[in-house]
């Protein structure tokens, strides 16, 4: 069972950058499941369509990176959404803490997890790429390059599935969904402090984009159809393919 997330839960006299070190990967499943609205439904969903795009690729193009893999949720998913054998599944984080732990919890030989910078790590031709929850996190200046970079590994017929918080044009919806979604997090029992003292520590290190935004970087990247095939509040997850 996870442990409790209480990074935030102390009066902290100077907020750092919030970061993905043993601290946060201790309590990350709890966090997660505390802080997203649809998070249990997005992670299970888009492993499911990810597979479902797999069957109709051949076996040798069943290969698939989780990028931002974090503790695995979404390759787990997906390996068991995905019976056969020819799938292949790597993850790969930056954070050593989400990696160790990882590799000590995720036994099935189709999977295999990598320490590194996704936007330095080489991918080879891959059927499917899923980023969770990763671009948000990774510096504006340098989304496009990484796209760009997971447009050429994959294959002409492969798909790409991105969740991210988004935020609104319209004012007024995107204060109704901030509002909606502070109450989401004081129902999953934290406190105002929890909330506050997270929010300072995101704010440098957590950038968002709006729907248009992410579709513009889709397009420049060289995509094709893109389908939000979810929303709840201000967290989306969008199926993006190559033609």
């Amino acid at each position: 069972m996870a442990q409790q997330d209480r990074v935030y839960r102390r009066p902290q006299t100077q907020i750092v950058d919030f970061a993905f070190d043993e601290s946060v990967a201790s309590v990350f499943s709890d966090m997660i499941r505390r802080s997203i609205p649809g998070y249990e439904t997005i992670v299970p969903m888009s492993a499911l369509l990810a597979a479902r795009h797999l069957e109709t690729l051949p076996a040798t193009r069943h290969l698939t990176y989780d990028l931002g893999c974090s503790l695995g949720a979404s390759t787990l998913a997906l390996l068991r959404q995905f019976s056969a054998n020819t799938l292949s599944v790597v993850g790969v984080d930056s954070s050593p803490a989400m990696i160790e732990r990882v590799n000590q919890s995720v036994t099935d030989p189709r999977a295999q997890f990598l320490c590194g910078d996704i936007l330095e790590v080489p991918l080879e031709p891959a059927g499917a790429v899923i980023l969770n929850f990763t671009l948000q996190f990774i510096a504006p200046e340098h989304r496009d390059t990484l796209l760009q970079r997971v447009r050429h590994a994959l294959e002409p017929a492969g798909v790409l599935v991105v969740s991210e918080k988004i935020i609104f044009e319209d004012p007024e919806e995107q204060a109704l969904f901030d509002a909606a979604h502070l109450d989401y997090k004081r129902a999953n029992d934290y406190s105002e402090l929890e909330i506050s003292q997270k929010r300072t520590a995101l704010e440098n290190v957590m950038t968002l984009d709006s729907d248009a935004q992410h579709r513009e970087r889709f397009a420049r990247a060289g995509f094709g159809t893109v389908r939000k095939w979810y929303q709840c509040l201000n967290w989306a997850s969008y199926l993006v393919y190559c033609q």
